[in-house]
């Protein structure tokens, strides 16, 4: 028996990959958006990260732009801003910005880690004197705020951005952003597509202690999965060696270019015991395979988190096989009548 569809939705860390630079990167991102449009999914959110080789989207602000304004219809947003490197003030006008001239369709997910290095942190922010525990809480309530309408006495407004109420979401892998989250009111992601370990826990903390807000009546969850389809069980295990060899890296503090694809037998050759189970951990939100296997195990994620909506990442080397993946995965999701 088949479990009930959720909307899905796209992640997209708008990928260098070996061979290639980020001006194609760039130019598939918009791609993959307008194919996304079609192929029904319902939001399309890029993700900060720096000084990276294999990510081209730094610039999340200006990147959600390029594709909004490519798109006509798909909900745009980042997945996700990371607060501790910006002025509440200055995420507020950018997205402000961004939902006048896309109105109803910007989304703002907001995440607490810098997204990068210690060094490219300190780069970013000149200096790295605040108490990210106290401060991330403080930031989230001052950015809404902003995006509120103008209040009474309030010297200083996002303009654009006030009024806007772009719709904010909380981020996070561990307990501490479903609790906020929960204590705020607002809708929460779940970044398991790299870091599942605290999934299930995190899901029942945010949905048991979640308090109602003007924003949002009862609990909102999406869940970040990797989704690796292809016409073949084999051929989607052979393209599922790109994520694994990045993972392997980050293992090995290895950074770099999107791997190209390699016979799934090399992959193990590479690793030890250790390494293999390891990378295996952090790609336990995953689905590879054929559409009839990738249906089965995206049920199954269902039946453990109960998510109101899926987020993909798709780290694919080939852009036609990246694109194929998404599209046989919009047919075996969401089946045309």
């Amino acid at each position: 028996m088949m479990t009930a569809m959720i909307p899905l939705s796209i992640l997209d860390l708008c990928p260098i990959v070996d061979g290639s630079d980020a001006a194609a990167a760039l130019r598939n991102s918009l791609e993959l958006a307008r194919h996304a449009e079609a192929w029904g999914y319902r939001r399309f959110w890029l993700a900060e990260h720096h000084n990276m080789d294999g990510v081209a989207s730094s610039a999340t602000a200006v990147l959600i732009a390029h594709v909004a304004g490519g798109t006509k219809t798909i909900r745009v947003g980042s997945g996700g801003v990371m607060l501790p490197n910006h002025a509440p003030l200055v995420i507020a006008e950018q997205f402000g910005t961004l939902a006048t001239l896309f109105p109803d369709r910007i989304d703002l997910g907001l995440g607490r880690a810098p997204g990068t290095d210690q060094l490219t942190a300190r780069a970013l922010r000149r200096h790295l004197a605040s108490n990210e525990e106290e401060d991330f809480p403080r930031d989230v309530v001052e950015l809404l705020g902003y995006l509120e309408p103008q209040q009474p006495g309030q010297a200083v407004r996002a303009i654009p951005g006030a009024g806007t109420r772009v719709p904010v979401w909380l981020l996070g892998s561990s307990l501490y952003s479903a609790q906020l989250a929960a204590f705020l009111g607002l809708p929460f992601a779940f970044a398991s597509h790299f870091a599942p370990d605290m999934l299930e826990q995190a899901l029942e903390i945010y949905r048991t202690t979640f308090r109602p807000s003007a924003m949002l009546a009862k609990p909102h969850t999406m869940v970040g999965i990797n989704v690796i389809a292809a016409d073949t069980d084999d051929e989607a295990a052979r393209l599922f060696t790109s994520l694994q060899l990045r993972f392997l890296g980050m293992r090995r503090g290895v950074r770099g270019p999107l791997p190209r694809p390699i016979p799934p037998a090399e992959f193990e050759s590479l690793c030890s015991e250790d390494e293999r189970l390891g990378v295996q951990r952090m790609l336990w939100a995953s689905a590879t395979g054929g559409p009839e296997k990738v249906r089965r195990e995206l049920d199954a994620i269902i039946d453990i988190t109960h998510a109101d909506e899926f987020i993909v990442a798709g780290a694919i080397h080939d852009r036609a096989a990246r694109l194929r993946s998404y599209e046989l995965l919009a047919q075996v999701w969401a089946p045309a009548p």
